[in-house]
């Protein structure tokens, strides 16, 4: 299964990261977002990460402009479907966002097109079951920053095919990432245990147990976490965490996952971590 060109849905923080390895990795990448400056933005967030490599020396201006040179942007998920043997999704934590999104690639891509999804709760088993190819459908869930960071989270639903699966643990190592396979369950393996460790630390500053800075010193110096949960929170973003809570509640039943209300009282203040400015820490500085 040969996979030369590549789409990824949605130019923001994950998506256009996904499409620097690709493009960095000598893959012919289209990325997909609903308007120009969207696109134009991720651009620009490529354009100066690589020139912070090379500025690093880690790549060469001349490795620079090829792997820009390899990048080309698009508002039509119809348009660039036909093209695509790999498409990844990439957009927000919501069901029905990304339903509709499968809906269309799947009637405009080709029948061995790969479908992935860089979801990172919700089941790929449901997510292929709104489309004709569900043994062509698979999780790639990778990590913030992804230029940066080496996993990926390789989630196989219900009916994805061996065949997809392999192709899809090469291509992560042409990536330079380290694949680990999991099986489909919410959360998979990292939020599954992560979350429930974010959100109890929430819950300390809740209970007024500690501050969010004591928290996070006693995790990171008490467990070598190299960040601490409320930190690593912000950084995610609370409204991602508090999808993803919502994704393990509803999924098990089970109220270990319940979010703190704090947590849902930041997010509906519009205190989102990093990207809003404040979370529980402040970043207006």
């Amino acid at each position: 299964m040969s996979i030369q060109k590549i789409a990824v849905i949605g130019g923001g923080t994950m998506g256009n990261g996904i499409a620097h390895v690709a493009a960095m990795a000598g893959f012919s990448v289209t990325l997909v977002d609903i308007s120009d400056a969207a696109l134009e933005r991720a651009l620009g967030t490529i354009t100066k990460n690589l020139t912070r490599m090379v500025s690093k020396e880690k790549i060469t201006e001349a490795d620079k402009e090829a792997t820009l040179g390899r990048l080309t942007t698009s508002t039509s998920l119809e348009a660039i479907a036909p093209e695509a043997d790999l498409i990844i999704e990439a957009v927000n934590e919501n069901f029905e966002l990304k339903k509709k999104i499968f809906q269309t690639l799947d009637a405009a891509a080709r029948p061995e097109t790969i479908l992935a999804s860089n979801t990172s709760s919700i089941s790929i088993t449901k997510l292929a079951g709104v489309t004709k190819r569900p043994d062509k459908v698979i999780g790639m869930h990778f990590f913030n920053p992804v230029p940066v960071m080496k996993l990926v989270e390789i989630v196989r639903g219900l009916e994805t095919s061996d065949e997809v699966y392999a192709a899809i643990e090469q291509l992560s190592r042409d990536f330079k990432k380290v694949p680990v396979p999991v099986n489909d369950s919410p959360g998979f393996v990292s939020n599954r245990v992560l979350m429930p460790m974010i959100n109890e630390a929430i819950f300390c500053v809740y209970e007024g147990v500690g501050t969010p800075e004591h928290v996070d010193e006693v995790m990171k110096l008490g467990m070598a976490h190299p960040m601490g949960p409320l930190r690593l929170a912000d950084f995610i973003g609370l409204d991602v965490c508090l999808d993803i809570l919502n994704v393990l509640y509803e999924g098990f039943r089970d109220p270990k996952y319940r979010p703190c209300p704090l947590l849902v009282k930041m997010v509906d203040a519009g205190k989102l971590g990093d990207k809003s400015g404040s979370g529980f820490y402040d970043y207006a500085k």
